[in-house]
Formats: structure tokens, C-alpha cells, sequence
């Protein structure tokens, strides 16, 4: 049985005299202990689809299934009770100032009605998890934004969900501290077995600790898969502009003149060929490397580079073949991504 099922799912806010629909007939299948990312730029829809995941949004048409149950069809108390076990973490923390980190990572246990003396001892094993029991005593004032979100993610943790909601839980953090937070993350699902949903608009995040993704564009899901398919050969435009990363558009790297640019990924077996040079050689053409670099894609080192091929269709068509025969994943690059 799935984690998390969601079925043609369609979510419309009413805007004065216009309906504005954030969602568009979503399809997904989440598993259990998943680390799942969902993608997608700025108003791409995918806060609002993580929110729907535990119905603080209710879908406009559609159903979402937490281990076979349809929440639309469970009583407010029923759904109370199923979203104790749906943990959350956002960018803003969303920790009470007024209280103590030990009191903030007690607070879900309290309104549940567990036992003071109980509470403080589970708040303890948490802030051990996440490397903060030395902060117990501490106010978030005093913590650094990635201690917060450590606090956060105790917090999260205390009811003891089956999954962790993570909306954009890294976007206010620096890369290092980003990177420290993501292994958290990833400890706790090896450790405890959680599944994981990750809304990010940054493909980095993705690649680092996810093991599954869906790209949401305009309110569409556009495509979804294994993180290291869809990063070696992405179809969708969205996919494309996310993984290549807009940069790239406004690189210097553009003044340099090619009628045709692909993107090449490289494997494990055409890693140690010297494969441009054999390219250039092979076809007696000049290629231009425009860009390259080395990505974290689930723990692989995965290399990538942009090339501008010379002019002339038949032979552009003859070296991408050339490259494919070496196992390299090759993607188009438009102009405009």
C-alpha cells in the first residue's frame, strides 16, 4: 500500500470575480520511506499541493489517501488525529518566541495530553536526534537559523508521524548550513523509516537527498520519476530550466557563438574516456565546452557539461549519435532555458 495517493486532483481559489485554479488534475503515488521531492519555480502550485497532503487545504475536486484512508471522508476529530501523524517543517520555523526550546519541542505533545514529566523526557531524546541538547535550556532568539529549524524539526518529530512535510524548509539558510540540515533529514529517514516530502524550488536540494521528484508547473505536474533519471535526461521545459539553472542564460558563457548546444551527462563507464577529445578528433570539428561541472545526484558524483556544436545538421545529428553510443545522456538546450 502507498504512503501517500493522490487522484486527479484540482484545487481553484476564488479571486473577486475570477476562479484561479493552483492545482490541475494531480496525480501522485508517494511511497513508504521515500525521501520525494516536488519541484517547481515561484507560484508553480507546489506549497499548495504539500498543504493538501494533510487538508489544510481541502482539494476543490479530487482525493488524497494517507495508507489507503480518503481524508474527505474522516470527521474533524478523525482528521485531527490522522494529521498527528503528518509532521511539518516550513521556512519560517514558526517556533514560540516566549518559550524555551525544550517548551517548543513539548508543545504537541501537550496538547495531545501527554504528561509534563513525560513530554521533557521525549523533548530530551529529540534534541539529542538533532544535535541540540546542549540548547535545551535556550530561547530561539538565541540560535542561529539552522539551530531553529533543528528545534523545528524536534518538534515535528515528537508525535511520531509516519511522514515529514518539509515546505521549502531550507530556503532561508545558508549552503553550508542547508547541506548540515539535508543529512538530518536524510538520517532520519534511514533511521526511523519516515517519508519524506520536500516542496524546493532549488534543484540542488533535490538532487542532494531525494530519491524521487515531481516538477509542478503552472498548477501541472509536468513529470515525475527517479531523481537520477530525470536529471539525465529531463523532458519537460520546467525540468530542463531547473536542472540546467537559469544562470546559464545570462553566463558570459552565451557571447560564445553555437548554433547548436546539447547538455551531456556523464556515467560511470564514459566517466574515465576522454570523450570531447575523442569528439573532436573523431568528426575533425571544433566543439565548444560552454559550461561544466559536477553535481551530488543520491550520493553519485554525476558530471555534466554544455557543449556548442559546430554548424552543419548532418554533422551536429552524427556526434550526438556518437556521443549516445557512449552511454552519455544528451538533452537539447533551447535558447530560452
Amino acid at each position: 500500500m502507498s504512503e501517500i495517493e493522490i487522484k486527479n486532483l484540482t484545487k481553484t481559489f476564488k479571486a473577486k470575480d475570477l476562479n484561479v485554479t493552483a492545482l490541475n488534475n494531480i496525480n501522485l503515488t508517494i511511497e513508504k520511506g521515500d525521501i520525494f521531492g516536488i519541484i517547481g519555480m515561484s507560484g508553480a502550485g507546489k506549497s499548495t499541493l504539500v498543504r493538501t497532503i494533510n487538508f489544510l487545504e481541502r482539494p476543490t475536486d479530487g482525493q488524497v489517501f494517507i495508507e489507503g484512508v480518503d481524508l474527505a471522508t474522516l470527521s474533524e476529530k478523525e482528521l485531527r488525529k490522522k494529521r498527528s501523524k503528518i509532521g511539518m517543517i516550513f521556512q519560517s520555523f514558526n517556533l514560540l518566541e516566549q518559550k524555551s526550546v525544550t517548551d517548543n519541542v513539548c508543545f504537541p505533545l501537550e496538547l495531545a495530553g501527554v504528561k509534563k514529566k513525560e513530554a521533557r523526557q521525549k523533548a530530551k531524546e529529540l534534541l539529542k536526534t538533532v544535535n541540540l541538547e546542549e540548547k535545551a535550556k535556550v530561547y530561539p532568539s538565541q540560535l542561529s537559523g539552522g539551530q531553529k529549524q533543528r528545534v523545528a524539526i524536534a518538534r515535528a518529530l515528537a508525535t511520531e508521524p509516519d511522514i515529514l512535510l518539509c515546505d521549502e524548509a531550507t530556503s532561508a539558510l545558508d549552503p553550508q548550513t542547508t547541506e548540515s540540515i539535508l543529512q538530518l533529514l536524510k538520517e532520519i529517514n534511514e533511521k526511523l523509516g519516515i517519508t519524506i516530502v520536500i516542496i524546493t524550488h532549488q534543484m540542488s536540494v533535490v538532487t542532494s537527498i531525494c530519491n524521487k521528484v515531481a516538477i509542478i508547473d503552472n498548477g501541472d505536474l509536468v513529470e515525475e520519476g527517479a531523481v537520477e533519471e530525470i536529471f539525465e535526461s529531463p523532458k519537460s521545459d520546467a525540468a530542463k530550466e531547473l536542472i540546467l539553472d537559469t544562470k546559464i542564460r545570462y553566463s558570459p558563457l552565451d557571447v560564445l557563438e553555437a548554433e547548436r548546444k546539447v547538455r551531456i551527462v556523464f556515467s560511470e563507464n564514459s566517466a574515465y574516456e576522454p570523450v570531447i577529445a575523442n569528439l573532436i578528433l573523431n568528426f575533425n570539428a571544433p566543439v565548444n565546452i560552454l559550461k561544466a561541472d559536477t553535481r551530488n545526484v543520491g550520493g553519485k558524483a554525476k558530471g555534466e557539461m554544455i557543449l556548442g556544436l559546430p554548424e552543419g545538421e548532418d554533422l551536429q545529428e552524427q556526434m550526438i549519435s556518437w556521443l549516445k553510443e557512449r552511454n552519455l545522456a544528451v538533452t537539447e538546450v533551447k535558447e530560452d532555458v
